[in-house]
């Protein structure tokens, strides 16, 4: 919780107690850093009764008090990382006292990979995000090395270390150049998590087709449809084949890829143009009477 919440929140109690005046030199002795989750004691002077208000990220904690003793925290009683604010509020006046509650060391591991399945061959494509926590789900702010991995089928592993800030370490890494699954891994220390990334084949890099003749048909092949890293096209890609007579089309279909090629007939027009494509790659030209 940021502080200028918690200054609002000492306001609102301030109003609410009807007190004027904050002592903030007096009996009220606390330690200067915590760690989350450590036993801990406030010492306290004066007289009378008055009542203790830990104002925290985690909201406000309250409790009675005596003046001239000392107020004990159990062991896993304080279990919020933040800034702390302590009011004791008496008969006559109010002290106040400041600490931090650190984190402890990290025991937990969060981590991300964006996105889960994308082509192959992308230039920081990918990007992981790791968070770090200790055993009570406290942000570790101290920095602290994470190591991420990413390996794929048939590419060499990258891996690269970097420092949290905040809590946080983030990279981007690229995609390898051959489709399949690739593990994306987060390691601090001893903690560890795993990713499944799949990498698919990139649009088709080049196309070419084979005709023959089939009396009066011609029978059009592609051969196998790879990307521009050579894996293989997916299986229902379309592919159109078009077949122009004097300037015009005279016939178009979409076949879609099956098993890395596209196959289809058209009629055997002496003299027209047979052509292939698939988005915006072009494929090879072949004019019927040139084939057999």
């Amino acid at each position: 919780m940021k502080k200028g919440f918690t200054l609002l929140a000492l306001s609102v109690f301030v109003a609410a107690i009807g007190q004027s005046m904050f002592a903030q030199e007096g009996g009220l002795a606390v330690p200067k850093v915590v760690e989350v989750g450590s036993a801990f004691s406030i010492s306290t002077g004066g007289s009378g009764k008055a009542t203790l208000y830990l104002v925290s990220p985690a909201g406000v904690f309250r409790r009675s008090a005596q003046p001239g003793e000392p107020l004990a925290f159990r062991s896993g009683e304080v279990i919020n990382a933040g800034h702390y604010v302590a009011l004791l509020v008496g008969e006559s006046s109010t002290q106040e006292a400041e600490f931090d509650v650190v984190a402890r060391t990290p025991a937990g591991l969060s981590f991300l990979a964006k996105p889960s399945r994308l082509p192959v061959s992308q230039s920081a494509g990918i990007s992981g995000v790791a968070y770090v926590f200790d055993s009570f789900h406290n942000l570790v702010l101290s920095s602290f090395p994470v190591t991420f991995r990413l390996s794929g089928v048939a590419a060499p592993p990258q891996a690269e270390t970097v420092s949290t800030r905040n809590g946080v370490a983030w990279i981007r890494m690229n995609s390898s150049p051959k489709a399949g699954l690739a593990e994306f891994d987060a390691v601090a220390g001893t903690l560890s998590q795993k990713r499944v990334v799949q990498l698919i084949p990139g649009d088709p890099c080049s196309l070419q087709m084979d005709a023959r003749r089939s009396g009066s048909q011609m029978l059009l092949q592609t051969q196998p449809v790879r990307d521009c890293s050579g894996n293989a096209v997916p299986d229902g890609t379309s592919i159109t084949f078009t077949e122009t007579r004097k300037g015009h089309t005279a016939a178009s279909v979409d076949v879609p890829l099956k098993h890395d090629i596209a196959q289809t007939e058209l009629p055997a027009y002496e003299g027209a143009v047979l052509s292939v494509a698939t988005g915006v790659v072009m494929g090879n030209e072949i004019r019927v009477g040139e084939t057999r």
